[in-house]
């Protein structure tokens, strides 16, 4: 029997309760949030969400597993220069500087930008992070041995007129261009015209943009990136929407009061060694505030099947690579989904810990966001006239009533499927499949989530 055609779009949406927490942080070091529904929320924004998600998918596939298991991924960094050069060092056996020295050279001649040069932890940096499979510094390095010959050749012309450009700017009082970013001279333009600096040979060039290419690095092919500086190294969209996570219920926030013991005051105050005044030994060794937030999120994430595809395709497989390249990072990326999180204060908050409430999931022609069904937030208040008790139970009874009520004006959604953690929201969710609710069917797996 043949099977019908799935849907465009997977729609993801999770409940999560976390409890004295702060993955995410702003300027101040103070929790991020929003306002919606005319209150407060504490949010955990989608870029936290997206690394997340994409380094738990990229260490599972190094480490051999998962349905990526072995598969090509990315390395987003501004480190490239340096990686490339330690690959120049310990594959082909090159110094150390001169290695560093014709690695920044080739990448910055292609159009990336550096730091100053006169700072020196910043001097090989990029300026933008760039993301490119993992394997791009290997791939360069091995390229400027194949050809080190010319490249060296290249590369101390190229270094002699960017210190020329430099030192002429220093001598009137100005402050150092990068040369990349000098503008180009016009002919007869006298010493500018001298100053231009001499071109990276095409087939050098080539071969640099082809290791920072996407290929088939499949978490750029998922999450997409974007490269301004280089006009002809092609930009992925990613086929991957990821909202901000919010809580369900009005912002509460505590700023929790520490004291850390300083070992060696109190091994003297408890062994009376009193060769220092006792005042020394009194109060802590440090203390302090720290923001700390709990309540139940609501966040939700897309994948667009059709333009996974497209990306895979893209980078060059088959029609048939890329459909069964397509289902692995499909199950791939909904397993991050539910599973990958924010590690900031994981080790004083074991925020990684938690597990989600609820996992609902369903196919249609175009995304579906039911942030809605949390404009109202929700009053745990047990003496609130409108109060719907603990929000983890009634964030579900909502997000599947306002499913319910969707699906039926929505011809083009599947049947649902919900994944639960908790034995309390497992109850909420038989009592939907006893009222007769055909349009949600529970799972106990993740993989079962998106079949």
């Amino acid at each position: 029997m043949t099977e019908a055609p799935r849907s465009q779009f997977l729609s993801l949406h999770v409940l999560e309760t976390l409890v004295a927490v702060l993955p995410v942080r702003d300027e101040n070091g103070s929790p991020k949030s929003l306002v919606y529904g005319g209150v407060e929320r504490h949010m955990i924004t989608s870029q936290a969400r997206r690394r997340a998600e994409r380094v738990h998918a990229r260490d599972r596939a190094n480490a051999g597993i998962g349905a990526l298991a072995g598969r090509s991924t990315g390395l987003r960094t501004r480190e490239w220069a340096l990686i490339t050069a330690k690959s120049l060092e310990t594959d082909h056996g090159w110094d150390r500087a001169e290695a560093v020295a014709t690695a920044r050279a080739v990448i910055e001649a292609v159009g990336l930008k550096f730091g100053d040069q006169a700072k020196k932890t910043v001097a090989n940096l990029t300026k933008v992070l760039l993301f490119a499979p993992a394997d791009t510094g290997t791939r360069i390095a091995a390229h400027i041995q194949e050809h080190a010959d010319e490249l060296l050749t290249w590369r101390d012309g190229y270094l002699r007129v960017q210190d020329e450009v430099r030192k002429k700017t220093t001598r009137k009082g100005g402050r150092a261009t990068p040369a990349s970013q000098e503008p180009e001279a016009e002919e007869g333009a006298g010493s500018a015209a001298e100053a231009t600096l001499p071109p990276l040979p095409k087939r050098h060039r080539d071969a640099v943009l082809f290791a920072i290419a996407p290929r088939d690095a499949i978490d750029i092919a998922l999450y997409g990136r974007f490269l301004a500086e280089i006009a002809d190294s092609p930009n992925v969209d990613g086929a991957v929407q990821s909202s901000h996570a919010f809580t369900v219920q009005e912002a509460e926030q505590v700023d929790d009061f520490y004291a850390a013991a300083d070992d060696a005051k109190l091994h003297r105050k408890r062994n009376a060694l009193d060769f220092l005044d006792s005042a020394d030994d009194a109060g802590a060794g440090m203390t302090g505030y720290q923001s700390l937030i709990s309540g139940t999120f609501y966040r939700h994430a897309v994948l667009d099947r059709a333009q996974l595809t497209t990306n895979l395709r893209a980078a060059g497989m088959t029609e048939a690579e890329a459909a069964e390249t397509a289902v692995d990072a499909e199950k791939e990326f909904v397993n991050a989904f539910v599973e990958a999180f924010p590690e900031a204060k994981k080790n004083s908050t074991a925020s990684t810990g938690s597990l989600p409430a609820l996992v609902l999931a369903f196919e249609g022609t175009r995304p579906y966001n039911y942030a809605a069904a949390f404009q109202r937030p929700i009053d745990e208040s047990p003496t609130s006239a409108g109060g719907e008790g603990p929000a983890g139970p009634a964030a579900v009874r909502r997000l599947l009533a306002h499913h319910a009520f969707v699906s039926e004006r929505r011809p083009d959604l599947t049947a649902a499927r919900v994944l639960t953690y908790d034995p309390q929201i497992d109850v909420v969710v038989k009592e939907f499949e006893v009222a007769g609710r055909d349009d949600v069917a529970s799972v106990t797996v993740i993989g079962e989530l998106a079949p």
